[in-house]
Protein backbone atom coordinates (compact mmCIF):
# COMPACT_ATOMS: atom_id res chain seq x y z
CA UNK A 1 0.00 0.00 0.00
CA UNK A 2 1.57 3.27 -0.92
CA UNK A 3 1.66 5.61 2.10
CA UNK A 4 0.58 9.42 1.42
CA UNK A 5 2.60 10.56 3.51
CA UNK A 6 5.93 9.39 5.44
CA UNK A 7 4.74 9.95 8.70
CA UNK A 8 3.67 7.41 10.61
CA UNK A 9 2.26 8.94 14.41
CA UNK A 10 0.41 6.75 17.09
CA UNK A 11 -1.61 8.85 19.46
CA UNK A 12 0.44 8.04 22.29
CA UNK A 13 3.42 10.07 20.24
CA UNK A 14 1.22 13.21 20.41
CA UNK A 15 0.99 13.83 24.01
CA UNK A 16 0.65 17.43 25.32
CA UNK A 17 4.34 19.44 26.18
CA UNK A 18 3.10 20.79 29.77
CA UNK A 19 2.40 24.32 29.03
CA UNK A 20 4.02 25.52 31.94
CA UNK A 21 8.02 23.88 31.25
CA UNK A 22 7.57 25.37 27.68
CA UNK A 23 6.57 28.87 29.01
CA UNK A 24 9.21 28.02 31.40
CA UNK A 25 11.98 27.53 28.92
CA UNK A 26 10.54 30.51 26.76
CA UNK A 27 11.24 32.94 29.93
CA UNK A 28 14.33 32.08 31.11
CA UNK A 29 15.83 32.36 27.26
CA UNK A 30 14.17 35.86 26.85
CA UNK A 31 15.08 37.28 30.39
CA UNK A 32 18.73 35.93 30.50
CA UNK A 33 20.51 38.92 29.40
CA UNK A 34 17.83 41.62 29.97
CA UNK A 35 19.46 43.12 33.24
CA UNK A 36 22.54 43.96 34.76
CA UNK A 37 23.93 45.28 31.10
CA UNK A 38 24.03 47.60 28.77
CA UNK A 39 24.06 48.30 24.78
CA UNK A 40 26.41 46.31 23.05
CA UNK A 41 28.56 47.19 20.33
CA UNK A 42 28.38 47.36 17.72
CA UNK A 43 24.85 47.51 15.91
CA UNK A 44 23.47 47.44 19.44
CA UNK A 45 24.85 50.76 20.47
CA UNK A 46 24.08 51.88 16.86
CA UNK A 47 20.35 51.19 16.85
CA UNK A 48 20.40 52.56 20.59
CA UNK A 49 21.65 56.06 19.78
CA UNK A 50 19.57 56.62 17.04
CA UNK A 51 16.75 55.81 19.27
CA UNK A 52 17.97 57.93 22.08
CA UNK A 53 18.08 60.86 19.73
CA UNK A 54 14.76 60.76 18.57
CA UNK A 55 13.22 60.45 22.40
CA UNK A 56 14.88 63.77 23.18
CA UNK A 57 12.90 65.56 20.18
CA UNK A 58 15.79 66.90 18.60
CA UNK A 59 15.75 68.12 15.22
CA UNK A 60 11.86 68.31 14.97
CA UNK A 61 8.66 65.94 13.76
CA UNK A 62 10.13 65.47 10.39
CA UNK A 63 13.49 64.03 12.03
CA UNK A 64 11.22 60.87 12.85
CA UNK A 65 11.21 60.55 9.23
CA UNK A 66 14.71 60.41 8.31
CA UNK A 67 17.34 59.93 11.94
CA UNK A 68 20.17 61.26 12.19
CA UNK A 69 23.43 60.75 14.40
CA UNK A 70 25.66 63.50 14.23
CA UNK A 71 24.65 63.42 10.73
CA UNK A 72 25.25 60.06 9.95
CA UNK A 73 22.31 58.55 8.67
CA UNK A 74 21.36 54.66 9.94
CA UNK A 75 23.31 52.01 8.30
CA UNK A 76 19.71 50.09 7.10
CA UNK A 77 16.84 52.23 6.08
CA UNK A 78 14.70 51.37 8.86
CA UNK A 79 12.69 53.80 10.55
CA UNK A 80 10.12 51.69 12.85
CA UNK A 81 12.23 49.81 14.81
CA UNK A 82 13.63 53.41 15.99
CA UNK A 83 10.39 54.47 16.77
CA UNK A 84 9.26 51.94 18.58
CA UNK A 85 12.62 52.19 21.17
CA UNK A 86 12.12 55.61 21.17
CA UNK A 87 8.34 55.40 22.09
CA UNK A 88 9.55 52.84 24.46
CA UNK A 89 12.07 55.55 26.45
CA UNK A 90 9.64 57.82 26.16
CA UNK A 91 7.14 56.13 27.91
CA UNK A 92 9.35 54.25 30.58
CA UNK A 93 9.26 55.61 34.18
CA UNK A 94 11.88 57.75 35.75
CA UNK A 95 13.41 54.86 37.19
CA UNK A 96 14.28 52.26 34.14
CA UNK A 97 16.95 52.54 32.38
CA UNK A 98 16.35 53.89 28.88
CA UNK A 99 18.15 51.04 27.11
CA UNK A 100 16.59 48.87 29.90
CA UNK A 101 13.32 50.01 28.15
CA UNK A 102 14.13 49.54 24.84
CA UNK A 103 15.08 45.89 25.59
CA UNK A 104 12.01 45.13 27.74
CA UNK A 105 10.23 45.84 24.07
CA UNK A 106 12.83 44.00 21.77
CA UNK A 107 12.25 40.91 24.43
CA UNK A 108 8.12 41.66 23.99
CA UNK A 109 9.09 41.35 20.18
CA UNK A 110 10.86 38.08 20.57
CA UNK A 111 8.61 36.46 22.45
CA UNK A 112 5.99 37.76 19.49
CA UNK A 113 7.94 35.72 17.25
CA UNK A 114 8.04 32.70 19.02
CA UNK A 115 3.81 32.71 19.74
CA UNK A 116 3.57 33.52 15.87
CA UNK A 117 5.73 30.78 14.64
CA UNK A 118 3.70 28.13 16.96
CA UNK A 119 0.41 29.03 15.25
CA UNK A 120 2.17 29.19 11.81
CA UNK A 121 3.77 26.04 12.38
CA UNK A 122 0.44 24.44 14.56
CA UNK A 123 -1.99 25.80 11.32
CA UNK A 124 0.09 24.40 8.48
CA UNK A 125 0.32 21.01 10.41
CA UNK A 126 -3.76 20.62 10.05
CA UNK A 127 -3.03 20.51 6.37
CA UNK A 128 -4.52 17.11 5.31
CA UNK A 129 -1.47 16.54 3.48
CA UNK A 130 0.37 16.84 6.81
CA UNK A 131 -1.27 14.31 8.60
CA UNK A 132 -0.35 11.28 9.52
CA UNK A 133 -1.36 7.32 7.74
CA UNK A 134 -4.35 6.64 9.19
CA UNK A 135 -3.61 2.97 10.73
CA UNK A 136 -5.54 0.15 9.57
CA UNK A 137 -7.37 -0.36 12.98
CA UNK A 138 -7.31 3.24 14.35
CA UNK A 139 -4.98 4.33 17.10
CA UNK A 140 -3.18 7.33 14.66
CA UNK A 141 -2.78 10.74 15.98
CA UNK A 142 -5.82 13.22 16.08
CA UNK A 143 -5.34 15.86 13.65
CA UNK A 144 -5.28 18.60 16.25
CA UNK A 145 -2.73 16.77 19.18
CA UNK A 146 -0.45 15.96 15.93
CA UNK A 147 -0.52 19.68 15.16
CA UNK A 148 0.51 20.88 18.54
CA UNK A 149 3.15 18.24 19.11
CA UNK A 150 4.70 19.61 15.44
CA UNK A 151 4.23 23.12 16.48
CA UNK A 152 6.03 22.49 20.46
CA UNK A 153 8.97 21.06 18.10
CA UNK A 154 9.25 23.66 15.99
CA UNK A 155 9.57 26.11 18.39
CA UNK A 156 12.24 24.10 20.61
CA UNK A 157 14.19 23.96 17.08
CA UNK A 158 14.06 27.65 16.66
CA UNK A 159 14.96 28.31 20.52
CA UNK A 160 17.65 25.98 19.77
CA UNK A 161 19.16 27.72 16.74
CA UNK A 162 22.55 29.33 17.97
CA UNK A 163 22.09 32.31 15.70
CA UNK A 164 19.06 33.42 17.48
CA UNK A 165 21.17 33.55 20.94
CA UNK A 166 23.08 36.87 20.71
CA UNK A 167 20.96 38.38 17.76
CA UNK A 168 17.72 37.35 19.14
CA UNK A 169 18.70 39.58 22.40
CA UNK A 170 19.99 42.83 20.67
CA UNK A 171 17.69 45.92 19.85
CA UNK A 172 18.35 46.31 16.38
CA UNK A 173 16.12 46.36 13.35
CA UNK A 174 17.33 43.06 12.60
CA UNK A 175 14.66 41.80 15.48
CA UNK A 176 12.03 43.86 14.15
CA UNK A 177 12.59 42.39 11.06
CA UNK A 178 12.43 38.67 12.94
CA UNK A 179 9.28 39.31 14.32
CA UNK A 180 7.25 40.98 11.46
CA UNK A 181 8.19 38.27 9.32
CA UNK A 182 7.05 35.50 11.94
CA UNK A 183 3.54 37.53 11.70
CA UNK A 184 3.48 37.36 7.82
CA UNK A 185 4.81 34.06 8.01
CA UNK A 186 1.55 33.19 10.76
CA UNK A 187 -0.90 35.30 8.47
CA UNK A 188 0.09 33.08 5.61
CA UNK A 189 -0.27 29.78 6.95
CA UNK A 190 -3.55 30.57 9.36
CA UNK A 191 -5.68 32.08 6.47
CA UNK A 192 -7.74 28.82 5.56
CA UNK A 193 -8.49 29.00 9.12
CA UNK A 194 -9.88 32.58 10.07
CA UNK A 195 -10.14 36.11 8.21
CA UNK A 196 -9.46 39.07 10.96
CA UNK A 197 -6.94 37.44 12.78
CA UNK A 198 -4.87 36.28 9.95
CA UNK A 199 -5.27 39.31 7.31
CA UNK A 200 -4.42 41.80 10.59
CA UNK A 201 -1.05 39.57 11.00
CA UNK A 202 -0.35 40.05 7.02
CA UNK A 203 -1.22 44.14 7.20
CA UNK A 204 1.28 43.76 10.43
CA UNK A 205 4.32 41.67 8.83
CA UNK A 206 4.05 43.14 5.09
CA UNK A 207 3.85 47.42 6.46
CA UNK A 208 6.64 46.35 9.74
CA UNK A 209 8.63 44.32 7.29
CA UNK A 210 8.99 47.35 5.32
CA UNK A 211 9.61 50.10 7.80
CA UNK A 212 12.13 47.61 9.43
CA UNK A 213 14.46 47.91 6.53
CA UNK A 214 13.31 44.76 4.44
CA UNK A 215 11.39 46.07 2.06
CA UNK A 216 12.58 43.60 -0.81
CA UNK A 217 12.30 40.28 1.01
CA UNK A 218 8.67 41.48 2.21
CA UNK A 219 7.80 42.16 -1.66
CA UNK A 220 9.46 38.40 -2.66
CA UNK A 221 7.68 36.71 0.14
CA UNK A 222 4.21 38.25 -0.17
CA UNK A 223 4.51 38.12 -3.99
CA UNK A 224 5.73 34.18 -3.98
CA UNK A 225 2.90 33.50 -1.70
CA UNK A 226 0.72 34.61 -4.16
CA UNK A 227 1.73 32.96 -6.91
CA UNK A 228 2.15 29.97 -5.26
CA UNK A 229 -1.03 30.13 -3.45
CA UNK A 230 -3.12 30.70 -6.75
CA UNK A 231 -1.62 28.16 -8.96
CA UNK A 232 -2.72 25.89 -5.44
CA UNK A 233 -6.11 26.88 -5.70
CA UNK A 234 -5.79 26.23 -9.73
CA UNK A 235 -4.53 22.89 -9.10
CA UNK A 236 -7.65 22.14 -6.36
CA UNK A 237 -10.21 23.49 -8.53
CA UNK A 238 -9.39 21.24 -11.47
CA UNK A 239 -8.83 18.10 -8.88
CA UNK A 240 -12.18 18.39 -7.96
CA UNK A 241 -13.38 16.53 -5.39
CA UNK A 242 -10.82 14.15 -5.32
CA UNK A 243 -8.61 17.23 -3.90
CA UNK A 244 -11.42 18.29 -1.32
CA UNK A 245 -9.71 16.54 1.61
CA UNK A 246 -5.94 16.90 0.13
CA UNK A 247 -5.85 20.92 0.73
CA UNK A 248 -7.78 23.82 2.69
CA UNK A 249 -8.90 26.08 0.72
CA UNK A 250 -7.67 29.52 -0.02
CA UNK A 251 -10.45 31.88 -1.24
CA UNK A 252 -9.75 34.57 -4.15
CA UNK A 253 -10.44 37.01 -1.26
CA UNK A 254 -7.58 35.71 0.78
CA UNK A 255 -5.33 35.12 -1.61
CA UNK A 256 -6.37 39.25 -2.87
CA UNK A 257 -5.67 39.96 0.62
CA UNK A 258 -2.13 39.02 0.70
CA UNK A 259 -1.30 40.99 -2.73
CA UNK A 260 -3.00 43.76 -1.17
CA UNK A 261 -0.82 44.64 1.60
CA UNK A 262 2.34 43.55 -0.57
CA UNK A 263 1.20 46.02 -2.65
CA UNK A 264 0.36 48.50 0.12
CA UNK A 265 4.02 48.11 1.90
CA UNK A 266 5.06 48.51 -1.71
CA UNK A 267 3.82 51.79 -2.16
CA UNK A 268 4.06 52.79 1.34
CA UNK A 269 8.32 51.95 0.75
CA UNK A 270 8.12 54.20 -2.00
CA UNK A 271 6.67 57.08 -0.90
CA UNK A 272 9.34 56.72 2.41
CA UNK A 273 12.04 56.49 0.06
CA UNK A 274 12.81 53.23 2.24
CA UNK A 275 13.40 51.28 -1.38
CA UNK A 276 16.61 50.22 -1.75
CA UNK A 277 18.40 47.46 -3.63
CA UNK A 278 21.56 47.20 -2.85
CA UNK A 279 22.93 43.82 -4.35
CA UNK A 280 26.79 42.63 -3.23
CA UNK A 281 27.04 39.04 -4.59
CA UNK A 282 29.98 37.04 -2.96
CA UNK A 283 33.32 38.66 -4.19
CA UNK A 284 32.19 42.03 -5.05
CA UNK A 285 34.28 43.60 -1.87
CA UNK A 286 37.50 44.67 -3.02
CA UNK A 287 40.39 42.27 -2.25
CA UNK A 288 38.21 39.37 -0.90
CA UNK A 289 37.47 36.26 -3.35
CA UNK A 290 34.57 34.66 -4.47
CA UNK A 291 36.29 31.53 -2.65
CA UNK A 292 36.52 33.11 0.32
CA UNK A 293 33.38 35.11 0.55
CA UNK A 294 31.52 31.26 -0.45
CA UNK A 295 33.69 29.51 2.76
CA UNK A 296 32.36 32.14 4.76
CA UNK A 297 28.86 31.98 4.74
CA UNK A 298 29.06 27.92 4.65
CA UNK A 299 30.52 28.33 7.82
CA UNK A 300 27.78 31.07 8.73
CA UNK A 301 24.96 28.91 7.49
CA UNK A 302 26.51 25.25 9.36
CA UNK A 303 26.46 27.52 13.00
CA UNK A 304 23.66 30.10 12.34
CA UNK A 305 21.10 27.68 11.92
CA UNK A 306 22.29 24.75 13.74
CA UNK A 307 20.41 22.58 14.55
CA UNK A 308 18.01 22.91 12.22
CA UNK A 309 19.51 22.65 8.88
CA UNK A 310 20.55 18.92 8.96
CA UNK A 311 16.52 18.19 10.08
CA UNK A 312 15.06 20.73 7.44
CA UNK A 313 17.18 18.66 4.39
CA UNK A 314 15.88 15.90 5.99
CA UNK A 315 12.17 17.21 6.17
CA UNK A 316 12.66 17.64 2.46
CA UNK A 317 13.90 14.36 1.19
CA UNK A 318 11.76 12.50 3.42
CA UNK A 319 8.66 14.62 2.29
CA UNK A 320 10.16 15.03 -1.40
CA UNK A 321 6.36 13.70 -2.78
CA UNK A 322 4.54 16.56 -1.24
CA UNK A 323 6.97 19.51 -2.10
CA UNK A 324 4.03 21.34 -3.65
CA UNK A 325 2.07 21.20 -0.37
CA UNK A 326 1.86 24.49 1.69
CA UNK A 327 3.54 22.61 4.96
CA UNK A 328 6.41 22.38 3.15
CA UNK A 329 6.24 24.60 0.02
CA UNK A 330 5.39 27.69 1.67
CA UNK A 331 8.49 27.13 5.12
CA UNK A 332 10.85 26.75 2.24
CA UNK A 333 9.78 30.19 0.66
CA UNK A 334 10.38 32.04 3.72
CA UNK A 335 13.30 30.53 4.40
CA UNK A 336 14.81 30.55 0.61
CA UNK A 337 14.10 34.67 0.32
CA UNK A 338 16.41 35.48 3.61
CA UNK A 339 18.94 33.04 2.03
CA UNK A 340 19.33 34.47 -0.81
CA UNK A 341 19.23 37.87 0.73
CA UNK A 342 22.26 36.57 2.82
CA UNK A 343 23.99 35.78 -0.19
CA UNK A 344 23.63 39.22 -2.58
CA UNK A 345 24.01 41.60 0.70
CA UNK A 346 26.03 42.05 3.37
CA UNK A 347 24.04 42.23 6.32
CA UNK A 348 24.76 38.22 5.81
CA UNK A 349 23.99 37.45 9.65
CA UNK A 350 20.66 39.94 9.86
CA UNK A 351 18.95 38.53 6.92
CA UNK A 352 20.34 34.88 7.81
CA UNK A 353 18.29 35.38 11.40
CA UNK A 354 14.69 35.87 9.25
CA UNK A 355 15.17 32.46 8.05
CA UNK A 356 14.97 30.63 11.13
CA UNK A 357 10.92 30.42 11.76
CA UNK A 358 10.77 28.61 8.72
CA UNK A 359 13.73 26.32 9.54
CA UNK A 360 12.57 25.01 12.43
CA UNK A 361 9.09 24.75 10.84
CA UNK A 362 10.81 22.28 8.27
CA UNK A 363 12.81 20.76 11.12
CA UNK A 364 9.22 19.82 13.21
CA UNK A 365 8.19 18.06 10.19
CA UNK A 366 11.17 15.66 10.54
CA UNK A 367 10.20 14.81 13.42
CA UNK A 368 7.52 12.04 12.38
CA UNK A 369 9.86 10.49 9.80
CA UNK A 370 12.91 9.54 12.06
CA UNK A 371 13.79 6.03 13.55
CA UNK A 372 14.52 5.68 17.04
CA UNK A 373 18.88 5.53 16.27
CA UNK A 374 18.52 8.68 14.31
CA UNK A 375 16.71 10.38 17.33
CA UNK A 376 19.41 8.45 19.71
CA UNK A 377 22.61 10.17 17.64
CA UNK A 378 21.03 13.64 17.77
CA UNK A 379 20.40 12.80 21.79
CA UNK A 380 23.92 11.70 22.10
CA UNK A 381 25.68 14.63 20.34
CA UNK A 382 23.70 17.46 22.10
CA UNK A 383 23.87 15.95 25.61
CA UNK A 384 28.14 15.73 24.74
CA UNK A 385 27.95 18.83 23.38
CA UNK A 386 26.01 21.32 25.47
CA UNK A 387 27.32 19.48 28.92
CA UNK A 388 31.23 20.03 27.66
CA UNK A 389 30.27 23.67 27.19
CA UNK A 390 28.44 24.42 30.09
CA UNK A 391 31.09 22.51 32.05
CA UNK A 392 33.62 24.98 30.27
CA UNK A 393 31.48 27.72 31.51
CA UNK A 394 31.78 27.07 34.99
CA UNK A 395 35.61 26.36 34.94
CA UNK A 396 36.38 29.59 33.38
CA UNK A 397 34.42 31.28 36.16
CA UNK A 398 35.90 29.57 38.43
CA UNK A 399 39.44 30.33 36.93
CA UNK A 400 38.31 34.09 36.78
CA UNK A 401 37.52 33.84 40.56
CA UNK A 402 40.34 31.82 42.00
CA UNK A 403 43.05 32.12 39.66
CA UNK A 404 42.76 28.40 39.37
CA UNK A 405 42.87 26.42 36.69
CA UNK A 406 45.51 28.76 36.29
CA UNK A 407 45.35 28.45 32.03
CA UNK A 408 42.16 29.86 31.45
CA UNK A 409 42.53 32.58 34.20
CA UNK A 410 45.65 33.77 32.49
CA UNK A 411 43.83 33.78 29.11
CA UNK A 412 40.80 35.96 30.65
CA UNK A 413 43.12 38.31 32.02
CA UNK A 414 44.74 38.36 28.51
CA UNK A 415 42.27 38.84 26.28
CA UNK A 416 40.45 41.54 29.11
CA UNK A 417 42.99 43.22 30.57
CA UNK A 418 41.75 45.44 33.51
CA UNK A 419 38.83 43.71 33.84
CA UNK A 420 38.26 42.49 37.95
CA UNK A 421 35.71 39.53 38.82
CA UNK A 422 33.46 39.92 41.27
CA UNK A 423 31.34 37.12 42.70
CA UNK A 424 27.26 37.85 42.42
CA UNK A 425 25.53 35.28 44.82
CA UNK A 426 22.23 36.13 42.51
CA UNK A 427 23.72 34.88 39.42
CA UNK A 428 25.39 32.08 40.89
CA UNK A 429 22.15 30.85 41.77
CA UNK A 430 20.43 31.16 38.85
CA UNK A 431 23.29 29.28 37.33
CA UNK A 432 23.17 26.46 39.34
CA UNK A 433 19.46 26.69 39.02
CA UNK A 434 19.53 26.12 35.14
CA UNK A 435 22.62 23.61 35.57
CA UNK A 436 20.35 21.51 37.93
CA UNK A 437 17.31 21.95 35.58
CA UNK A 438 19.59 20.63 32.99
CA UNK A 439 20.65 17.16 34.76
CA UNK A 440 16.93 16.62 35.67
CA UNK A 441 16.14 17.10 31.96
CA UNK A 442 19.00 14.58 30.59
CA UNK A 443 17.55 12.32 33.16
CA UNK A 444 14.08 12.89 32.02
CA UNK A 445 15.31 12.12 28.41
CA UNK A 446 17.23 9.24 29.14
CA UNK A 447 14.66 7.52 31.02
CA UNK A 448 11.87 4.91 30.59
CA UNK A 449 8.97 6.50 29.52
CA UNK A 450 5.99 7.01 26.65
CA UNK A 451 8.05 8.40 23.54
CA UNK A 452 6.72 11.88 22.26
CA UNK A 453 6.96 13.48 19.13
CA UNK A 454 8.61 16.43 20.11
CA UNK A 455 11.46 14.44 22.61
CA UNK A 456 14.21 14.84 20.41
CA UNK A 457 14.31 18.62 20.26
CA UNK A 458 14.11 18.77 24.01
CA UNK A 459 17.39 18.31 24.90
CA UNK A 460 18.80 21.17 21.53
CA UNK A 461 16.82 23.76 22.89
CA UNK A 462 17.08 22.85 26.94
CA UNK A 463 20.87 23.20 25.71
CA UNK A 464 20.42 26.46 24.03
CA UNK A 465 19.10 27.74 26.90
CA UNK A 466 21.45 26.62 29.87
CA UNK A 467 24.57 27.90 27.50
CA UNK A 468 22.89 31.15 26.87
CA UNK A 469 21.63 31.17 30.57
CA UNK A 470 25.13 30.43 32.69
CA UNK A 471 26.85 33.03 29.70
CA UNK A 472 24.44 36.17 30.80
CA UNK A 473 24.65 35.26 34.80
CA UNK A 474 28.47 33.80 35.22
CA UNK A 475 30.06 35.64 32.28
CA UNK A 476 27.93 38.82 32.05
CA UNK A 477 30.10 41.08 33.89
CA UNK A 478 33.10 39.49 31.70
CA UNK A 479 31.23 39.95 28.44
CA UNK A 480 29.71 43.31 29.28
CA UNK A 481 33.66 44.71 30.03
CA UNK A 482 34.36 43.07 26.62
CA UNK A 483 31.30 44.27 24.60
CA UNK A 484 30.47 47.49 26.09
CA UNK A 485 32.15 51.38 25.15
CA UNK A 486 31.55 52.21 28.88
CA UNK A 487 35.34 51.28 29.55
CA UNK A 488 36.92 53.58 26.86
CA UNK A 489 34.31 56.54 27.57
CA UNK A 490 35.65 56.54 31.09
CA UNK A 491 38.75 56.91 29.92
CA UNK A 492 37.88 59.74 28.06
CA UNK A 493 35.98 61.30 30.91
CA UNK A 494 39.21 61.13 33.13
CA UNK A 495 41.16 62.91 30.31
CA UNK A 496 38.21 65.91 29.21
CA UNK A 497 35.95 66.22 32.76
CA UNK A 498 33.09 67.88 31.56
CA UNK A 499 34.01 70.16 28.90
CA UNK A 500 31.27 72.28 27.40
CA UNK A 501 31.35 70.43 23.84
CA UNK A 502 33.70 68.15 22.37
CA UNK A 503 34.64 68.46 18.45
CA UNK A 504 34.14 64.72 16.49
CA UNK A 505 35.99 63.65 12.95
CA UNK A 506 35.30 60.55 11.61
CA UNK A 507 33.56 59.15 14.80
CA UNK A 508 31.92 55.55 14.30
CA UNK A 509 28.49 55.60 14.76
CA UNK A 510 28.68 53.30 17.79
CA UNK A 511 30.94 55.81 19.23
CA UNK A 512 29.01 58.36 18.70
CA UNK A 513 26.14 57.03 20.64
CA UNK A 514 28.82 55.44 23.50
CA UNK A 515 29.97 58.68 23.99
CA UNK A 516 26.30 60.88 24.10
CA UNK A 517 24.47 57.69 26.25
CA UNK A 518 27.09 56.70 28.66
CA UNK A 519 29.45 59.89 28.64
CA UNK A 520 26.54 62.33 28.41
CA UNK A 521 29.03 64.51 26.04
CA UNK A 522 27.98 66.93 23.60
CA UNK A 523 29.55 66.55 20.43
CA UNK A 524 29.58 68.83 17.14
CA UNK A 525 31.42 67.74 14.19
CA UNK A 526 34.47 69.38 13.28
CA UNK A 527 34.20 71.43 10.33
CA UNK A 528 35.70 74.86 8.91
CA UNK A 529 32.49 76.53 9.60
CA UNK A 530 31.75 75.42 12.83
CA UNK A 531 33.50 77.02 16.08
CA UNK A 532 35.87 74.00 17.69
CA UNK A 533 35.35 72.80 21.35
CA UNK A 534 38.24 72.72 23.51
CA UNK A 535 38.90 68.74 22.92
CA UNK A 536 39.10 66.60 19.50
CA UNK A 537 38.31 62.83 19.21
CA UNK A 538 38.68 61.51 16.37
CA UNK A 539 38.82 57.96 14.49
CA UNK A 540 42.67 56.71 13.21
CA UNK A 541 40.98 56.79 9.79
CA UNK A 542 40.67 60.21 9.94
CA UNK A 543 44.65 61.18 9.83
CA UNK A 544 45.25 61.36 6.11
CA UNK A 545 42.61 64.00 6.10
CA UNK A 546 43.48 65.45 9.36
CA UNK A 547 45.38 68.59 8.13
CA UNK A 548 43.08 69.64 5.58
CA UNK A 549 40.50 70.54 8.18
CA UNK A 550 42.56 71.80 11.14
CA UNK A 551 45.53 73.18 11.84
CA UNK A 552 47.43 70.72 14.15
CA UNK A 553 49.92 73.62 15.11
CA UNK A 554 46.30 74.71 17.61
CA UNK A 555 46.05 70.80 19.00
CA UNK A 556 48.23 69.04 21.44
CA UNK A 557 48.20 65.31 21.08
CA UNK A 558 46.80 64.00 24.10
CA UNK A 559 47.00 60.08 23.46
CA UNK A 560 45.16 57.21 21.98
CA UNK A 561 42.21 56.05 23.94
CA UNK A 562 41.76 51.98 23.27
CA UNK A 563 38.95 50.43 23.85
CA UNK A 564 40.57 47.56 26.44
CA UNK A 565 39.09 44.10 24.39
CA UNK A 566 39.54 45.74 20.92
CA UNK A 567 42.74 47.37 19.11
CA UNK A 568 40.71 48.38 16.72
CA UNK A 569 37.87 50.73 18.33
CA UNK A 570 40.97 53.44 19.04
CA UNK A 571 40.13 56.96 19.48
CA UNK A 572 42.79 60.36 19.28
CA UNK A 573 42.41 62.62 21.60
CA UNK A 574 43.30 66.52 20.71
CA UNK A 575 43.38 69.19 23.39
CA UNK A 576 43.21 73.01 22.04
CA UNK A 577 45.70 75.07 22.71
CA UNK A 578 45.41 77.93 20.79
CA UNK A 579 42.31 80.73 20.31
CA UNK A 580 39.82 79.77 17.76
CA UNK A 581 41.64 82.27 15.74
CA UNK A 582 44.59 79.79 15.06
CA UNK A 583 42.87 77.30 13.05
Amino acid sequence: MNKPTPAIVAQSAVRRLPRAALLLLCASYLLSGLFGRGPWKTADISAFGYMAELAAGSGGWHRWLDPTLLGLPPESSALLPYWIGAWAIQIAPGWIEPDLAVRIVFALMLWGTFTATWYAVYYLARTPLAQPVAFAFGGEARPTDYARAIADGALLALIACLGLAQLGHETTPALAQLYFASHLFYGVAALPYGRFGPVLALLVGAIGLTLSGGPAVGLALGAGCAIFLYWNRRQVRLLGDAATDAEPAYSMAGIGAIVAVTVLALVLAAALGLLEWKIELPGSVQGVSMADDLRDLSRLLLWFTWPAWPLAMWTLWRWRRQLMARHVALPLWFALVPLAATLTTNYSQRSLLLALPALATLAAFALPTFRRSAAALIDWFTLLFFSGLAITIWVIWVAMLTGVPAKPAANVAKLAPGFVPEFSAVAFVFALTATIAWGWLVRWRTGRHRAALWKTLVLPAGGAALCWTLLMTLWLPLLDYARSFVPQVHAIAEKVGRPSCISALALSRPHIAALRYHGHFTLQPLAPDVPTCPWLLLGPDAIGRLHTVVNLEGWRFMGTLRRPTSASDDLLLYQKVTPAGGQ
